[in-house]
């Protein structure tokens, strides 16, 4: 492709996003407010333009792309980007904030996208992440061929859409993460091989991300590396709780778990990796 872009946000989701970009031909300058994270991209991505401000990025690009932690972030960046007639949001952004802000940047001309990703590290580097696209068509199709550079695009509806989605995803991996690690501590209570269980639940109406995916690969080794940490994963369900009470639809399963993984981000600490919640159940002990 013969696109130039900005990309803002060079941490373990961005900098491999940035290399996708690269390798299907998109010019790319790129920057972190860190300069560890803009060194290492620099060394890790040699094809991209590493930039030392993010209003650089909006220089001489079509659209600047965001992969930050929070709305705070975004919002404290934006206003850097003057040049940048459209923003990419990937970040996992608050949906009601995210309106906001589009409406605030169409004052001057510009547009808002949301495109918040789900896939981890590992489909950051494959090429592989869900993409869950919110804006106007006409922007949106003119963004799908850099967006599937980077993975599966999917147009989800307007603006604020994406991240409404990708909250309302990861309350229902959180809860998931929950259900098959209780379920797999009681079944290896009960005598049940833990390897055994997780493959059966597979071939099973049991079966989910967790199962198929955390367990396997990241808990029963005992590694915990799925490279998602508490403190992103807590952030996102209280937005998908809030977005809950929002709309006025009862919740209650949600609040039970966001309310569990309070006090798993409390006693772990927000670095943690989220697959660590499988081990704080085994250990944690069970009020009197």
């Amino acid at each position: 492709m013969n696109r130039a872009v900005g990309f803002v946000g060079l941490g373990r989701m961005g900098t491999p996003m940035v290399s996708r970009l690269v390798d299907a031909g998109v010019t790319v300058r790129a920057y972190d407010a860190s300069e560890e994270a803009r060194e290492a991209c620099a060394a890790a991505v040699p094809g991209a333009t590493v930039v030392g401000s993010a209003g650089e990025t909006a220089v001489d690009t079509e659209a600047v792309l965001l992969c930050l932690p929070s709305s705070d972030v975004v919002e404290a960046v934006v206003p850097e980007l003057d040049a940048a007639r459209v923003v990419v949001d990937m970040s996992s952004s608050e949906p009601l904030r995210t309106r906001a802000l589009a409406a605030t940047l169409a004052e001057t001309g510009r547009v808002l996208v949301d495109a918040p990703i789900s896939g981890g590290v590992s489909g950051a580097r494959a090429g592989t992440l869900a993409v869950m696209v919110g804006g106007p068509d006409e922007v949106v199709a003119d963004l799908e061929p850099l967006l599937a550079a980077m993975g599966r695009p999917r147009h989800v509806g307007p603006v604020g859409a994406g991240h409404a989605l990708k909250a309302l995803n990861n309350l229902m991996s959180a809860a998931h993460l929950v259900a098959s690690s209780e379920a797999v501590l009681v079944g290896e209570a009960f005598g049940l091989d833990p390897a055994v269980m997780l493959e059966v639940v597979n071939g099973s109406s049991g079966r989910s991300g967790s199962t198929e995916n955390k367990w396997p690969n990241h808990i029963l080794p005992g590694t915990y590396g799925a490279g998602f940490s508490i403190g992103l994963l807590v952030k996102d369900i209280h937005i998908a709780l809030d977005l809950a009470a929002t709309t006025g639809v009862p919740s209650r399963h949600a609040a039970a778990t966001v309310e569990l993984w309070d006090a798993a981000l409390a006693d772990l600490g927000p670095t943690a990796d989220h697959t660590e919640i499988a081990r704080w159940l085994r250990d944690r002990e069970e009020p009197s």
